[in-house]
């Protein structure tokens, strides 16, 4: 019986993906095999000796301390493009917030008073305070093209825009994916200087962080407009304050919201909106849900940020899942122990990513308990498994 303990509350959809018989899923349990969450932060949680793995029913991970994972050799899963078209959607429709003056037009309207007649008037009088202009012909920048970049830009192509895109890490799968009219860009600055929108999808790292500042700003296109539904630190706040009273930006939308720009009024700030539809957090959890399944019965790893990718069909009802540094001679080292020991390997696939390695192997008999207990003494092993 595998035990799942979930940090937050997971859509019950994606927890039917762990079967009944075999799972027990609480929001409190002893001892959980696996940890499944959204935004709680585990920074300073006491990880449990047990847990094997971690899923985050969403995209980012920053919540979760990713390096001390890797060192205990517990392999951090995510849920990438389960929530692309809910954040499509939600960036389309601030841009059209953005191009027609949209909240202002409707603070406005609200808040008018007097008669029907009176309002009436009112309205033919001020709505020329709120014109705004139309997206085709409009240039969209696309910073980061995975999942939702790739859904963004090509919606916006069908919108009639132009689309300019940078990723210099793009995947093949993105790639295919992608508008063939979409035109690449070689840099950021690149892609600023003509865009008159700009959308950034990409993660918080040090490279990113304040991706957006005020020396890009000033090279950026006279009344551009920003969205930021990546994450806060992306944008350096301050320079887009300073930009926004300059004119030199027309608007700044973001996911969220702080005490500089809330309340400017040409920010539209959202309560961190971009992923939560139904769909979406279903789709998050199903796909972390039977990630984590398949690493915890077979050893198969599908996006995890910080362990390779590694899937074969099995061969045998043995197989041994063994997570170390990315060290030399390790293979060679786990084949002699196994051949010394009378274990003969049926197949094996060896993946690494920057400092861990897995094994998958399918052997020819059951692996006494006592092996693999010398194997977890070994240096540089950090998890020894039998998926039987």
């Amino acid at each position: 019986m595998y035990k799942i303990l979930t940090l937050n509350n997971i859509s019950v959809v994606g927890l039917e993906k762990l079967p009944r018989e075999t799972y027990e899923v609480a929001s409190e349990i002893q001892h959980p095999d696996a940890v499944l969450l959204r935004s709680y932060n585990m920074h300073n949680w006491e990880i449990p000796d047990t847990v094997k793995a971690v899923g985050r029913a969403g995209a980012g991970t920053n919540n979760i301390p990713i390096a001390e994972m890797s060192k205990r050799g517990i392999p951090v899963f995510n849920a990438p493009g389960a929530n692309a078209n809910a954040v499509k959607e939600l960036v389309l429709g601030c841009m059209l917030i953005a191009s027609r003056n949209i909240c202002q037009a409707w603070d406005y309207a609200r808040n008018l008073e007097g008669t029907d007649e009176e309002i009436s008037k009112k309205v033919e009088a001020g709505k020329k305070q709120y014109v705004g202009f139309e997206l085709p012909n409009r240039t969209l920048g696309v910073i980061g093209l995975g999942a939702i970049g790739v859904q963004i830009a090509n919606s916006a192509k069908a919108l009639g825009m132009r689309v300019v895109g940078f990723d210099p890490q793009i995947t093949v799968s993105s790639a295919w994916q992608l508008s063939a009219d979409v035109e690449k860009m070689n840099s950021v600055d690149e892609l600023l200087s003509q865009a008159d929108f700009v959308t950034m999808h990409v993660p918080l790292i040090d490279a990113t962080r304040n991706l957006i500042n005020a020396d890009r700003i000033q090279r950026m296109k006279k009344g551009v407009t920003i969205l930021n539904f990546s994450r806060s630190g992306i944008v350096d706040i301050d320079a887009v304050y300073e930009a926004l009273n300059q004119q030199q930006i027309h608007y700044y939308i973001s996911d969220f919201p702080n005490n500089l720009l809330k309340n400017h009024e040409r920010v539209v700030t959202l309560p961190h909106l971009g992923a939560s539809t139904k769909e979406a957090e279903d789709n998050c959890a199903i796909m972390v849900a039977e990630q984590v399944r398949d690493y915890l019965e077979h050893g198969i790893i599908r996006n995890s940020v910080n362990f390779p990718e590694m899937d074969i069909p099995r061969n045998s009802d043995y197989r041994l899942l063994v997570v170390s540094e990315n060290v030399p001679h390790m293979i060679q080292h786990i084949a002699t122990t196994l051949s010394d020991a009378g274990v003969n390997i049926a197949d094996m696939l060896n993946r690494s990513s920057k400092d861990i390695a897995c094994n998958l192997i399918d052997v020819d008999k059951p692996i006494p308990q006592d092996l693999i207990e010398k194997m977890k003494s070994f240096e540089g092993i950090l998890t020894v498994r039998v998926l039987q």
